[in-house]
């Protein structure tokens, strides 16, 4: 089986793992500080948080912000569900915003219609998280024009996109946006086995995260309500959590981040490939903004189902029996049975229910060799001819 994605884990990587096993931290150490420091760097951002995931990441960006009963959270029904469990986590409610259909990412015509139509009935979201699908940016500095106009603060959900860019610079700029998250799973871009990051310009932003990922516990006398007992001393100052990331997935990460350009590169590489070898077909490629740089996290197609006698799900299970392992990415969040239990119906982001009943992603990772690609696009020419 050819996956849709997978790791690429060096001898370097496997050796710096090793070293932290031998060193005198594996929880809370040097480490953690190193990786954090590489991503911010990397984005031009000026601080960063590591944590145990993305989800976790999300979470406390979401708290950081505010995010409390009553308030309301906006995000694309494109996406995994993190992206909404995240607010609803904080006792929010959460809505949708649907997409735009080149891009897949949230629409920005939609969401200027959708906040004008909010401001009538005054209820505005707090926190609006675009999702950057695939790894190719949502339009930053328009979304950011909406948030002046509308008072809302911005959460870029990054899961997918580190080493892309837009307008030139790295995503993760947090130039038009309060708070970046990324996700380090194995079939992202560059892994921690498991770990997020939250990079932002906002030191206040990032130390409340830092707090509230560590269970509330600090031993900053500037946080305690009393004067520090001694240097054993220590005070839980808020309800926090454990969602620290540990040295061992920050070694992996920091050695992991020495091959991003080249893993953007070979991503980059393929897609090109899949373009001009697919270009046949009736299906619709992904569509590529000139100001937008994507990381190539996952490569979906549509099928132009009426010009098939197949129907998608035959196109997706013919392609896993031929070993091809084909996902979909993803069944739109409102259309899963919890938030149809919150009041989402059918039809209500029409947008990203036609782009669902199309998509498949076909396999797309740095290891992939010309011949795996060549065996991928000749399976899918034989199913749809």
């Amino acid at each position: 089986m050819i996956p849709y994605g997978r790791q690429d884990i060096s001898e370097d990587d496997i050796d710096a793992v090793v070293s932290v096993l031998r060193s005198d931290f594996l929880t809370q150490g040097p480490k953690v500080e190193e990786f954090e420091k590489v991503v911010s760097d990397y984005c031009g951002a000026q601080h960063a948080i590591a944590v145990n995931s993305a989800t976790s990441a999300l979470h406390l960006a979401c708290l950081a912000l505010g995010v409390g009963t009553g308030d309301l959270v906006w995000t694309s029904p494109i996406t995994f569900v993190a992206s909404a469990n995240c607010a609803i986590y904080c006792g929010a409610d959460v809505d949708f915003v649907d997409i735009d259909p080149d891009s897949y990412n949230m629409s920005v015509d939609a969401l200027a219609t959708k906040l004008e139509r909010a401001y009538a009935n005054g209820r505005l979201p707090k926190v609006v998280i675009p999702v950057h699908l695939c790894g190719q940016s949502c339009d930053m500095k328009e979304i950011h024009a909406l948030s002046i106009q509308y008072g809302f603060s911005i959460l870029e959900d990054a899961s997918h996109a580190i080493g892309a860019s837009y307008q030139g610079e790295p995503v993760g700029r947090c130039r038009y946006s309060d708070i970046c998250v990324f996700s380090f799973h194995p079939v992202k871009i560059v892994t921690t086995a498991e770990g997020g990051v939250a990079v932002s310009n906002n030191k206040v932003l990032v130390e409340r995260m830092r707090l509230l990922s560590s269970h509330g516990v600090t031993r900053d006398e500037g946080l305690m309500t009393e004067a520090s007992h001694g240097s054993w001393y220590y005070q839980q100052v808020d309800l926090g959590f454990n969602y620290r990331m540990t040295e061992l997935q920050a070694a992996l990460g920091v050695s992991q981040f020495n091959r991003l350009d080249e893993f953007i590169a070979k991503r980059n590489d393929l897609a090109s490939r899949y373009d001009r070898l697919l270009s046949s077909l009736p299906i619709t490629l992904p569509r590529q903004s000139m100001r937008r740089t994507s990381s190539r996290h996952l490569y979906v197609i549509q099928l132009e189902l009426d010009q098939l006698t197949i129907t998608h799900r035959e196109v997706f299970d013919a392609l896993r029996g031929a070993g091809v392992g084909v996902n979909l990415h993803y069944i739109p969040v409102h259309l899963q049975p919890y938030y149809q239990n919150l009041g989402f119906s059918d039809g209500d982001f029409q947008e990203a229910e036609h782009y669902y009943q199309r998509a498949i992603s076909i396999p797309l990772f740095a290891q992939m060799t010309y011949d795996e690609q060549q065996y991928v696009v000749d399976q899918l020419k034989a199913i749809l001819r």
